[in-house]
């Protein structure tokens, strides 16, 4: 072959290899930013990023703006408004080893001339990134990092999150100035969060970066309020700054009621941040938050301006990413699990491994798409991760040690393991079903356990093991059941006993004056949650009046769109929960909104008002007084901001809470105020 033709060759491989990186790493920006379900690590989409970059320097006649390598990764949200940044929001440069760190303090030292400067380290907290607006010491307005250039309108939802102020404390702050930093879930919050969403089969976020970024994005506020968002600041732009130091501005924002991290520090030599990054490389994991790396700036304001900009990061700062921790282990079997809806997963069973400190024994496996995409055998070696530091997940096979003869590849099962009925797939579903959902015993068990939870019936004395004990035996085999049972029959089962057997038949009867949300709630149609069905309780006010709904009267109400939309229909449409249906309306619970309900219709003494409960109260529980608000017209909300109208205090009410009610104005009312007030209406 001449030379000529193999460059030319070459040459054209590269160039294909070029528009396909390009298009790769748009879409896993996508399903980063607008999804938040990435399918690759930091680590892996960071190399792709580096070889296009490299590709792109030896063709610059490649050369396009709309290039990954030149953009910012959009989070832009259609259903909010887009604001234009005054600065431009921009991405670090992320590096992974030491040798990249000097590189990065040579080029500076390179460009200031040997002009002597200072660094200043602090955690790259893993969140949403947001930029926040002040004018004259008030919050007015909380903008997404979007493509960099514009970014989505997210106040209101910021505004529910506590660790922001909404008015700044002390004095000297600029008449008007931006601050940055990182909406954040804690690992309390997201576990809890998951945990929910598991137990209504929901999809699982994958770490608290994606938790906090799809709670952001939601439309309803009190939601946001709700799932306990924090945040961390960590960089002031405006005029008229106190200091020429970043940190030094820094440390003044905390003093005007800023949540800034106490672990930034001010290093002059490469020791002490080669120091800092190997302290918090093992430290960060008792950190309540997630972090995934260290944040190295110039500290000066002045020196970061004659640094300057490039294409989408600043000069003056670099990234220095943690590495995953990650271990390699076998893959012994993959079990399958069928959930309340008939969702069947698979799950990898591992040889044990530590990772992170604990044993992983299981990592799911997600859904058939994902395991094809493995390219899975039974007896492979694996690399797990802990993704967010909490949930194992299977990250790549090493194919390179499957051995000759290895088992075939792993195919995903084609009957229920449960009841053996046939799976399905649901057109533009990712999940594989089990449609039996009469006769498949974890479906059962899971629509009863469900049914009987805290936030539906609120049946206690009954756990999933219970709940399994009388499936076994025969006396219940759905929820309606439970209502048939009497205490001489489960009084002589395993672990009951009279004095149970009592207490469970008297929380089954006090069931029957749950209000309607809850029941319809409990009844576990797919897709309706808690919130979602308190609103179709008050569009349709009835069981009978939601039945016949259809589908353009379904899509009207607030919060429902057109997945909803068509399970409710396909709900009702089902002729074996209509059976279930009739015997609800027969065992006497409640399948209309009470005449209290009916009466307030949205105008009661609290219509339009937004209150806060806070603390310890004697004459009703907190569901209670929740359920005292709406009926008078009121809303609930989760935290305190300038658009609540009280807050109901009890004892012990939360301090931080108490200070930023006072800060803001907003009045205090206690529990006989209040009921004196509800009384009088």
């Amino acid at each position: 072959m001449e030379m000529g033709n193999l460059f030319s060759d070459v040459e054209s491989d590269d160039k294909a290899r070029i528009l396909e990186l390009r298009s790769l790493l748009k879409e896993y920006n996508r399903l980063y930013y607008v999804n938040n379900a990435p399918v690759v690590s930091d680590f892996e989409f960071d190399a792709l990023m580096r070889e296009l970059q490299e590709l792109e320097r030896q063709y610059p006649d490649m050369a396009d703006n709309e290039s990954p390598t030149q953009k910012v990764g959009s989070d832009i949200t259609k259903g909010f408004r887009q604001i234009n940044h005054r600065y431009p929001m921009l991405s670090l440069d992320n590096t992974y080893n030491e040798g990249e760190v000097m590189d990065f303090l040579n080029r500076v030292k390179s460009l200031l001339g040997d002009e002597p400067f200072e660094l200043c380290c602090e955690l790259k907290f893993d969140g949403l990134s947001i930029s926040l607006i002040y004018n004259d010491g008030r919050l007015v307005q909380a903008i997404t990092r979007g493509d960099g250039v514009k970014g989505d309108d997210v106040t209101d939802n910021v505004r529910r999150i506590s660790s922001i102020p909404q008015k700044l404390e002390g004095n000297g702050w600029p008449s008007s100035f931006e601050i940055r930093g990182e909406i954040l879930m804690p690992w309390t919050s997201f576990e809890r969060l998951n945990m929910e969403r598991e137990a209504q089969e929901e999809t699982l976020f994958a770490n608290p970066r994606n938790a906090a970024s799809g709670t952001l994005k939601l439309q309803n506020p009190d939601i946001v309020g709700q799932r306990q968002l924090d945040s961390y600041l960590y960089y002031l732009l405006g005029d008229n700054l106190p200091c020429d130091g970043h940190y030094e501005n820094m440390m003044t924002a905390k003093a005007w009621g800023f949540k800034v991290s106490g672990d930034m520090r001010k290093c002059s030599s490469i020791t002490e941040v080669m120091e800092y990054i190997k302290y918090w490389d093992t430290e960060r994991k008792n950190l309540p938050v997630a972090t995934d790396g260290i944040v190295i700036k110039v500290n000066s304001l002045r020196q970061q301006e004659k640094l300057g900009l490039k294409a989408k990061s600043p000069r003056w700062a670099i990234a220095s990413k943690f590495q995953a921790e990650k271990a390699l282990t076998r893959v012994e079997s993959i079990s399958y699990q069928v959930g309340r809806t008939g969702a069947v997963t698979p799950v990898a069973n591992l040889e044990p491994v530590q990772l992170s400190g604990t044993t992983v024994r299981r990592a799911t496996l997600h859904n058939k798409d994902f395991m094809d995409n493995l390219d899975l055998h039974i007896g492979d070696m694996v690399w797990v991760e802990k993704g967010g530091e909490i949930i194992p997940k299977i990250t790549a096979v090493d194919v390179s040690s499957r051995k000759t003869g290895a088992d075939a590849k792993a195919l995903f099962i084609s009957v229920c393991p449960e009841c053996g009925a046939e799976l399905v797939r649901y057109q533009g579903e990712a999940a594989i079903y089990c449609p039996n959902s009469s006769g498949c015993p974890p479906q059962i068990k899971g629509r009863i356990e469900h049914f009987i939870s805290r936030k539906a019936m609120d049946i206690d004395g009954l756990g999933p093991e219970t709940v399994d004990l009388f499936y076994r035996k025969g006396l219940v085999r759905d929820f309606t059941d439970l209502y048939s049972l009497d205490s001489e029959s489960i009084s002589i089962l395993d672990r009951m006993g009279d004095k149970s057997a009592e207490n469970l038949m008297s929380t089954i009867a006090d069931s029957k004056t749950v209000p309607f949300e809850r029941v319809l709630f409990a009844l576990g149609i797919r897709f309706v949650g808690e919130v979602v069905a308190k609103n179709l309780a008050r569009a349709f006010k009835s069981l009978e009046a939601l039945g016949k709904a259809t589908y353009d009267e379904l899509v009207s109400v607030d919060e429902i769109g057109d997945k909803i939309a068509k399970s409710v229909i396909e709900y009702f449409a089902d002729f074996r929960n209509r059976t279930v249906i009739d015997r609800i309306y027969a065992i006497g619970l409640k399948t209309e909104l009470s005449e209290e309900q009916l009466a307030s219709g949205g105008d009661g003494v609290l219509s339009g008002k937004t209150i806060v409960i806070s603390g310890v109260f004697t004459h009703h529980s907190r569901e209670e007084y929740k359920e005292m608000i709406e009926a008078n017209g009121g809303k609930n909300a989760g935290s305190i901001s300038a658009k609540t109208s009280f807050v109901l205090a009890g004892d012990n009410m939360g301090p931080a809470k108490k200070e930023k009610a006072i800060q803001l104005g907003i009045p205090l009312m206690d529990e006989t105020e209040f009921i004196k007030m509800l009384k009088k209406n």
